[in-house]
């Protein structure tokens, strides 16, 4: 292809098609985590993975798109898109078969592999647009420092800008599967305007019949990708009463009607479970922390970082005149608690993080319940000394922080003892609950406070006073790090939790629930 006789008119249209196509770039980057994270969980291992296989992709889009660049004088720039939207149409019907075949990879190199197979091609065509718009861009040799200054530069804004509409407009407003099929189906249309140009401009034979062909094969596949999206339950025994895709994952309301259960779900972690009859809780250290004013009759306010479900809040209200603040960070999770679990605020319902909604409350605790970490994928942004420190402001003199911590009773790594040792940093009394004794995998309530606690509070019933102690656990909380906002291993000692965790969802609900 000679590029001498590109004018103004093509050089504008060409700096359009490396602005959509570095848009595209940024688009299936950040669609991949939500792709992914249903199965394998957001956690940081996804997001290396992602970045990785993006790096790869983009540099193997170079190198060939370089070569081709240079020696092809049939492939032109519009077949090259043609296919990047094919590749990038494909994802959304592929993606469930790639996970199934990855589980046995383990949470790691299965979340890299998965990645790698679901987003290369698509990110390898978008790499090669580059070289190709440079080469067409390029007058005389003098002139290459600018004109590939100008492409990189006009690529790059096309993906800050990519990256902004995705995050803040249209991802809220459009499922993550549809997002991917339309930017598709823009690159489809993109390729066959490139190659009307090539055509009229360049005599290039049959560049829009060839990006049509490959557009017409992507069309012709839409109900089967679109079908992929749709697939529900197989099993019969499961009811699926909603669901929705958040900023933050997918969050479904199941039943299982046979055992009078329901249960409330994001990506693949529990964050919920009841009775259908009677609304009551079946999580079972929600009985431990259900108890916690006992120990400290004089409560009056509390406030509930993790809502799931909103049966602690009702507890406290119910049982004991608390009012509770909640503070839950995905819309979707507070909407399905008020819709099918019944849960009515009583004090402030705020949306959004807790690292920076904490910040502006000004209100003293009597109670805090920190319970944002039951499930496969963790916030450890809000496992810190810093993030305790915080808290700890927020409580009274005689205040109690309990914090839910899903973990393995014995691990050679031991998050348990980890976690225990950043609380130990921050609180000079600390007490430690197993929610079922005797089993390895657990849920754990740790008690932390100014003052101790007292097991023989007059306010417990004898029974109740025996079941608790029967829960008591000690760790070496002398074998752990201490977690910082500098230094956080969280994801990297929960590996195994995590695993696990996927795994008796996956056998629970099956692949049909948490593959998508």
């Amino acid at each position: 292809m000679s590029t001498t006789t590109l004018n103004n008119y093509g050089r504008y249209g060409l700096y359009l098609t490396v602005f959509l196509t570095g848009a595209a770039v940024m688009v299936i980057e950040l669609l991949g985590t939500r792709m992914i994270a249903p199965f394998y969980g957001a956690s940081l291992y996804v997001w290396s993975s992602l970045i990785s296989v993006t790096m790869i992709a983009l540099a193997i889009g170079y190198f060939l798109g370089g070569r081709l660049a240079d020696s092809s004088k049939k492939i032109g720039l519009s077949m090259i898109i043609a296919a990047a939207g094919l590749g990038t149409l494909l994802i959304p019907w592929v993606t469930r078969p790639i996970l199934l075949a990855t589980d046995v990879l383990g949470l790691r190199l299965g979340a890299f592999c998965s990645a790698l197979v679901l987003f290369t091609p698509g990110l390898t065509f978008l790499g090669m647009v580059g070289p190709f718009a440079i080469k067409l861009s390029t007058r005389h040799l003098e002139g290459l420092g600018k004109s590939a200054g100008a492409i990189y530069a006009i690529s790059t804004f096309g993906s800050v800008v990519g990256t902004l509409f995705l995050g803040f407009f249209l991802f809220p407003l459009v499922g993550s599967r549809e997002i991917l099929i339309g930017t598709g189906l823009i690159l489809f249309v993109l390729a066959i305007l490139v190659g009307i140009y090539e055509q009229k401009q360049f005599g290039t034979p049959f560049a829009v019949l060839s990006c049509a062909i490959v557009a017409l094969i992507g069309l012709s596949m839409l109900p089967k990708i679109v079908g992929a999206g749709q697939m529900g339950a197989k099993d019969h025994k499961f009811n699926i009463l909603s669901e929705r895709e958040s900023l933050y994952g997918w969050v479904r309301v199941i039943e299982e009607p046979a055992k009078d259960l329901r249960f409330l779900t994001s990506d693949a972690s529990m964050i919920g479970a009841s009775s259908i009859s009677n609304g009551q809780t079946f999580m079972g250290y929600q009985k431990i922390v259900g108890l916690i004013p006992a120990l400290a009759p004089t409560m009056h306010k509390a406030l509930i970082i993790g809502l799931g479900a909103g049966h602690m809040s009702k507890t406290l209200y119910d049982k004991y005149g608390i009012i509770s603040d909640t503070l839950e960070i995905d819309p979707a999770v507070a909407t399905a608690a008020r819709d099918y679990f019944g849960y009515k605020p009583n004090g402030q319902a705020i949306v959004g993080d807790a690292r920076y909604e904490i910040r502006h409350l000004s209100g003293k605790y009597d109670l805090i319940i920190h319970d944002c970490f039951t499930g496969g994928t963790e916030p450890a942004h809000l496992l810190t000394t810093e993030t305790l420190a915080q808290l700890k402001g927020l409580l009274t003199e005689n205040g109690i922080l309990a914090l839910n911590f899903v973990a393995f009773t014995h691990a050679p790594q031991s998050s348990l003892a980890a976690v225990a040792q950043t609380i130990g940093q921050v609180f000079p009394e600390l007490t430690l609950f197993m929610a079922e004794p005797g089993e390895d995998f657990n849920d754990f309530i740790f008690l932390a406070s100014a003052k101790g606690i007292n097991l023989q509070s007059k306010a417990l019933l004898p029974e109740q006073v025996q079941w608790l102690q029967k829960r008591v656990f000690t760790v070496d909380k002398s074998q752990g790090v201490v977690l910082s906002d500098n230094f956080n291993p969280l994801d990297h000692l929960q590996v195994a939790k995590a695993e696990y965790y996927r795994h008796v969802l996956v056998n629970w609900f099956g692949n049909d629930l948490l593959v998508r």
